[in-house]
């Protein structure tokens, strides 16, 4: 099972998500088999931020002085999924999200599942460095993706 603790920072995520808790929980619920680590108990936090806050983490831990859609820290480079397991933070900004202001909720929505699989993956130790990992990744967010869009819909 999947727990993901939700924080916000940023009030417009409210107007987009109401229950956020249940959405990510709902997401989580949806995933293949393989990822949602049955009888297992895997923990991560989830802040729900903005621009100007993820600037100053990318800033502050990759040296990269821009905003980014998404920020994920695992708690370890190798993550071993032991019978409880906190496996790290992903941090999301609102104001990529919502680009272009004109979309439909459905289409935020969407993203959002998108960039909250890539960060999961991210927590579980995949990465995109290398042309052979970035494929290998890609592939698992598609394969992830397609089995929770159809449900969250």
């Amino acid at each position: 099972m999947i727990s993901v603790e939700v924080f916000s920072e940023e009030k417009a995520w409210s107007k987009k998500l109401r229950k956020k808790e249940l959405f990510f929980k709902e997401i989580c619920n949806f995933f293949p088999r393989k990822y949602r680590f049955l009888n297992k108990k895997i923990t991560l936090s989830l802040l729900l931020s903005n621009n100007k806050c993820i600037k100053k983490l990318n800033k502050n831990f990759r040296n990269k002085n821009k905003s980014t859609d998404i920020l994920s820290f695992p708690l370890e480079k190798k993550t071993s999924i032991t019978k409880s397991t906190y496996i790290g933070d992903i941090i999301i900004s609102y104001n990529f999200m919502n680009k272009p202001k004109s979309q439909n909720i459905k289409n935020f929505k969407e993203k959002v599942v998108k960039t909250f699989i890539h960060g999961y993956l991210h927590l579980l130790g995949f990465d995109h460095i290398k042309d052979k990992d970035y494929r290998r990744m890609v592939s698992e967010e598609e394969k992830i993706y397609k089995s929770v869009i159809s449900k969250i819909n």
